[in-house]
Formats: C-alpha cells, sequence, structure tokens
C-alpha cells in the first residue's frame, strides 16, 4: 500500500506541470543553442569573397586610370654602363671575374629579385598605358662629364657575313642608335630619327645604327631566314650599319632604360660613345626636335675638335717636309 500511494503521488507531481512550459523550455534551447540556426543571420562565405574580388577589381581599375591620366616624367638620370667598352666576345676568364667581384655578384642578386616580380605578360600589358613610353626625353644634352657609355654590342650587318662589334662602329663617328626589337618599335624608331637624318645624312661624321636585337632563338632563327626581305625595305647605303644580333642584354635592360621590350629606343651616341640624349616609344613633337637640335650640337662641337687635333698634325708633316 506504501509503495502504491509514492507510485501515486510522483504521477500527479508530474502531471502537474504543463506540457507548454516543458515544450518551451526545449525550444527556447533549441533557438539559442543549434549552429545551423546561428548561421542564418552571419553572411555566408562565397558572398564575402565575391564582395573582396569585386573590390580589388575596382582598386586595380582606378589604378589603371590613374597611371593613364598622371603626366610621364623627364629621364631623371644618365643611361648606360659606367666601364667603357671593349671590342671582344666575353671569355671564360671574363665569366669567372664576374663570380668573384663582390659588386657584380650583388648586381646579378638585384637583377634576380627584380625578375621575379615581373610577370610574363608585363611588357606587353604595360603598352596599355602611354602606349609603353615610360619616359620623356630631355630637350638638351647629357654633360659629357655625367655620361656613361653604350655598351658593346656584337652583330652581323646586312652587307658581308663578318660580325661586327658596335664599339668599333661607334667610336670617332656621331651615330643616332635604334634598338629594334618589334614591327611597332622599327615604326617608332624612324618616326624619331627620319627628320634628323634627312638634316644630317650627308655630314661625314654623322651615321645612323639600327640593331635588330631577337635574343629569342626562335625569332632569331626566322630573321636570319628572311634577311633578304629586311635588306629590300632598308637602303643600300644603311645595310653597313644595319646589325641583326642574337645576344641577351637581359642585364643591359636596367642600365640602358629599357623598361618595355615591345617598343623602340633611340640614342644619341659622341664620337666618345657615351650616350648624350635618348627617347623611347611614340615620340613627341618635342622630343624630334630635341633630337635634331641635340644632334647639330654635337656635328658642331666633334667638326670643331676634329679640326683643332688635325691642324697640329698638318704642321709638324709640313716641318718634317721642310722648305
Amino acid at each position: 500500500m506504501r509503495l502504491l500511494a509514492q507510485y501515486s503521488a510522483r504521477q500527479c507531481r508530474v502531471a502537474r506541470v504543463p506540457p507548454a512550459a516543458r515544450l518551451g523550455t526545449v525550444g527556447f534551447r533549441s533557438i539559442y543553442s543549434t549552429p545551423h540556426r546561428r548561421a542564418e543571420s552571419e553572411t555566408p562565405p562565397s558572398v564575402a569573397t565575391e564582395s573582396k574580388g569585386k573590390e580589388k577589381a575596382q582598386d586595380i581599375e582606378e589604378s589603371k586610370k590613374k597611371a593613364k591620366d598622371a603626366p610621364l616624367p623627364l629621364l631623371q638620370r644618365p643611361l648606360g654602363v659606367r666601364q667603357k667598352p671593349k671590342p671582344k666576345v666575353k671569355s671564360w676568364e671574363d665569366t669567372k671575374e664576374k663570380f668573384l667581384d663582390q659588386d657584380k655578384r650583388m648586381e646579378e642578386r638585384h637583377h634576380l629579385a627584380r625578375e621575379a616580380t615581373r610577370g610574363y605578360f608585363s611588357d606587353l600589358s604595360a603598352t596599355r598605358i602611354h602606349g609603353g613610353k615610360t619616359w620623356i626625353a630631355p630637350k638638351v644634352m647629357i654633360r659629357e662629364d655625367k655620361a656613361l657609355y653604350f655598351p658593346n654590342i656584337l652583330g652581323t650587318p646586312l652587307v658581308g657575313k663578318e660580325k661586327v662589334h658596335t664599339t668599333n662602329l661607334l667610336e670617332g663617328k656621331v651615330s643616332v642608335v635604334t634598338l629594334l626589337t618589334t614591327r611597332i618599335s622599327e615604326i617608332q624608331t624612324a618616326q624619331f630619327v627620319e627628320p634628323t637624318e634627312s638634316s644630317f645624312g650627308s655630314h661625314p661624321l654623322f651615321q645612323r645604327v639600327q640593331i635588330n636585337l631577337q635574343d629569342n632563338q626562335i625569332k632569331s632563327f626566322l630573321v636570319s631566314l628572311f634577311i633578304s626581305s629586311i635588306r629590300k625595305g632598308v637602303p643600300e647605303a644603311l645595310w653597313p650599319t644595319y646589325l641583326i644580333s642574337s645576344e641577351n642584354i637581359e642585364y643591359l635592360r636596367e642600365p640602358l632604360g629599357i623598361a618595355n621590350r615591345h617598343v623602340g629606343y633611340v640614342y644619341l651616341v659622341d664620337p666618345n660613345m657615351k650616350i648624350r640624349w635618348a627617347g623611347c616609344a611614340d615620340p613627341k613633337a618635342e622630343e624630334i626636335a630635341a633630337l635634331r637640335t641635340c644632334t647639330s650640337v654635337l656635328l658642331d662641337r666633334s667638326t670643331k675638335q676634329q679640326e683643332t687635333t688635325e691642324a697640329p698634325a698638318a704642321e709638324t708633316v709640313k716641318e718634317q717636309e721642310g722648305p
């Protein structure tokens, strides 16, 4: 009887708790502790990544617009190499000396670091901004004591099969040197040089030197197959100074200011093989005029220097001959 009374008392206690209260307690816990319901109020990961991607794309577009609208700077430094070039092919001794020299090793390290950050199509994509032009040519010549040397490049002229060093070709002449890599670069450099060539082409100290650079082996092979067609497009008088070179100038890009290999570059080189003026890509009217003016000044100075050096030599010859 006692057991029966205890059992009935327990049943009455359970019956006194309303079912809604028990369900409410369970529902309260489920609302605030269930993970999938709590995540409903948060932003999905896919939407967040898409918004971040759109923001990055907008930032890139804005930076491109700013780069297009920004004015190009003037050439800020002399171009060229510090050491006077020599007309010789690099030997094992030169390579050995390069790796043993601490300064040259540091230059090699900096070059590799720069190239590691460049994309394969970086030069091509850069042509969308200012047509690949990265600086404006100066209006005056670079001072002789500040100017640097044009490096030695080995190439084959359109006449003959013997290779020629640019050091031998440029020494003692006022040269307008153009670097050609693409058809666009040929058009750009022609626009730069033709007015100057028409004015001073007959001057004995003036010469136009064109260097067709194809460091890619496939392109170099294709160019060698079409030498006859190149001759047809170049006046015969310019064949001796038109060089086809397969030399790798990757390490000369920084010294020569070659920021984009798809555009043309023009250098005014004095008789001492120093770069006194430079221009790149599509020429502006003031750049074409500057090249012509600087060439005229440099020819006048070179002619006077030549006359002053030849006059004492002529006098010594007369003295030796006697009356």
